[in-house]
Parts: C-alpha cells; sequence; structure tokens
C-alpha cells in the first residue's frame, strides 16, 4: 500500500505589533504571546493566579512583567497589596475594582445630595406651614386664654333705655354679674333679674370691653288703668299689669272695657290708644269699649266724648278729629264722632 503523503503545515498568522512597538510571536497554541501577557496581567492585577503554563516562575511573590514597564508584584511583596492591586488601571485602558467602587460612591454621594435638593424644598415648605399652624394656635389659644380671665371682667353695669324705671334698680338686681368674664355673662340670670320688673318688654345685652356691660331695655308702653279689687292696675296694650296702686296713677285714662283685659274689644281699645299722638293723648282720662268697633274717648275735665270706632284708619281720624277740636273747642262740644272719616258729626 501507499503510505499517505502529509499534511501541509497550517500558516502562521502575521506577527502584530507589541506594546513596546516590536512584532509579536504567536505561542505553541496559536495565541498571541501579547494576548497572553495581558491576560496574565489582568489576573494578576484582579488578585488571582495565572492560568497553567502562564504562571510565571520565580515563585510565589514573582511579578508580571509588561512590555512597557516594570513588574507588578502578585504579593504584598512587590510594593502593592491586593487592594491597591485590584484597584489600579492597567495602561492599556483595563478599569480596576478601585474604580469601580470610586464611580459607585459617586453615585451614592450624587444620588443623596439630588435628594437632599429635591426634598430640601418640601422640608422647608413644611416647616413654614408648621410654625403658621403653631403661631395661629397659639394666638386663638392666648385670645381665649385673655378673654375668659379677669382681665376683661364685669366691673361696670350700664342700663339704657329706662324711663319708667330706675336705672339704679335695674343695676342693683344684676349685681351678681360683676367681677364675671364678660363672655360668660349668664344671660339665664340677667333673665331672671329683669323679669322681675313688668315695664321690661324686651332687652338685649352688649358687652363693652374691658369691664362694661350694657343693657338696652324696652319699656312697655302703658295704655291705662283697670279698677279692680287691689285698686287701679296699670296695663299695657297686651293687658300685662305693669303696677297697682290704690289710687289712680296720674296721666292715666281709666279703661272699662266689657270682657276684660283677654278680650277682643280691650286688644282694639289698645291699639287706639298707642296710635294717638301724646298731646291728644294727655286729654284722654278715660276709655270705654264693649265691642271692638265701638271705643269711645272721654277728653279731659269737660267730658266732650269722642266715637272713635274701631282700630282702623287710626291715623286719619286723629287728623280729622284735630281739625274739629280747632274748629268746635271741646269746651263748647260734647261730641265728636269720627268713627266714619269721610262723615263726621259734631254736637
Amino acid at each position: 500500500m501507499r503510505r499517505p503523503a502529509p499534511l501541509p503545515a497550517p500558516a502562521r498568522p502575521a506577527p502584530r505589533p507589541s506594546a513596546a512597538g516590536g512584532a509579536s510571536s504567536p505561542g505553541v497554541d496559536g495565541t498571541d504571546e501579547t494576548g497572553r501577557d495581558a491576560a496574565a496581567r489582568v489576573v494578576a492585577l484582579a488578585g488571582g493566579a495565572a492560568p497553567d503554563g502562564d504562571r510565571p516562575a520565580g515563585g510565589e511573590h514573582a511579578g508580571v512583567a509588561d512590555a512597557t514597564g516594570p513588574a507588578v508584584g502578585a504579593g504584598a511583596g512587590a510594593g502593592l497589596d491586593a487592594g491597591a492591586g485590584a484597584g489600579s488601571v492597567a495602561d492599556d485602558g483595563i478599569v480596576g475594582m478601585r474604580d469601580v467602587w470610586r464611580a459607585a460612591r459617586a453615585r451614592r454621594r450624587a444620588l443623596r445630595a439630588e435628594v437632599r435638593r429635591f426634598t430640601g424644598r418640601q422640608r422647608r415648605r413644611r416647616a413654614i406651614w408648621i410654625c403658621v399652624a403653631v403661631a395661629f394656635a397659639v394666638l386663638i389659644a392666648g385670645s381665649f386664654g385673655v378673654a375668659y380671665s379677669p382681665l376683661f371682667a364685669v366691673q361696670r353695669i350700664s342700663v339704657v333705655g329706662a324711663h319708667s324705671l330706675k336705672a339704679a334698680a335695674v343695676e342693683h338686681a344684676l349685681a351678681s354679674q360683676l367681677g364675671t368674664p364678660l363672655p360668660l355673662v349668664d344671660d339665664a340670670a340677667v333673665k331672671a333679674a329683669l323679669v322681675r320688673f313688668p315695664l321690661v318688654e324686651t332687652y338685649t345685652l352688649q358687652a363693652r370691653p374691658p369691664h362694661e356691660l350694657v343693657v338696652r331695655i324696652v319699656e312697655r308702653t302703658p295704655v291705662g288703668v283697670v279698677t279692680g279689687p287691689a285698686g287701679y292696675t296699670l296695663v299695657d296694650a297686651a293687658g300685662v299689669a305693669l303696677s297697682t296702686t290704690a289710687t289712680a296713677p296720674e296721666g292715666e285714662p281709666v279703661l272699662t272695657v266689657t270682657g276684660g283685659v283677654d278680650s277682643d274689644a280691650f286688644r282694639s281699645t289698645g291699639l287706639v290708644i298707642r296710635s294717638l299722638p301724646s298731646d291728644l293723648r294727655a286729654l284722654v282720662t278715660a276709655v270705654s269699649a264693649s265691642t271692638p268697633d265701638d271705643v269711645t274717648l272721654t277728653l279731659g275735665k269737660t267730658g266732650s266724648k269722642v266715637m272713635w270706632g274701631g282700630e282702623d284708619d287710626s291715623g286719619r281720624k286723629v287728623l280729622v278729629l284735630k281739625a274739629l277740636m280747632k274748629r268746635y273747642p271741646p269746651a263748647k262740644t260734647g261730641l265728636y264722632d269720627v268713627s266714619s272719616p269721610d262723615a263726621v258729626l259734631v254736637k
């Protein structure tokens, strides 16, 4: 048999320039020696061991020779510890672990600074709102504390609107409120004190800081007196008894009304008397009524009668009566009938 011909040898790759500027020769296995040296250098920088066959001789602390620089030791004896070796940057651009750690720390610092910058405005705004809320709460609490303190206690009571009543009597009745802070004045106690005065129809309280309490009252308007077993009782238009005396009070007409103070005739009589002007009312000495539509007035010492009728058109009746009295004086006239203002009668 014929022996087979040997295969041709593989072509060697062209040599590549090394880091020092020269040509590098491939290794036995076809690997560029410069690449092998670079791989060994990376392993040494990372703190590991070189691959088998590429581990440098000379023992545990042997260095790796760089084409462009001195040998770098794999251990502490070479002048750099493991951390320094891992963090250094090789001349051929390989990034070490120290650079990674530095970049991570710088990124964390930048992130914390950005978070602080972003949240700083919110913290300032929150602090401002908290300060405003605290100041407002302190202001409200202080206002309430001062208002309800003895600094605003009642030291003087003033009564306004008293004519028939004596203001001193009303002030004495409300003396229990002296020393009480103005916001704590007891309305129920004031009402109970003023109920004892029948002439008081309505009242209002006004606090006048720092120490004055003003009581404004509206007195009932008396319309006349009614006779009874106890004497003469002064009443208003609603029939409320204001006072009782043994003799008829001066300036008040005597009322004679069928059905008493709870009747419709009395209600009509009260409205008629309240519609009279003061000068005309001063002449009235007596009023009588049996129904709401036959109110009759008695004028002065002459005893002249005025047939008024009901409370309707009272304003017009006043004008007509004044004109009649001027033309026909009461001393010479016994009767004025103005129950119908359009058809008057004088006797």
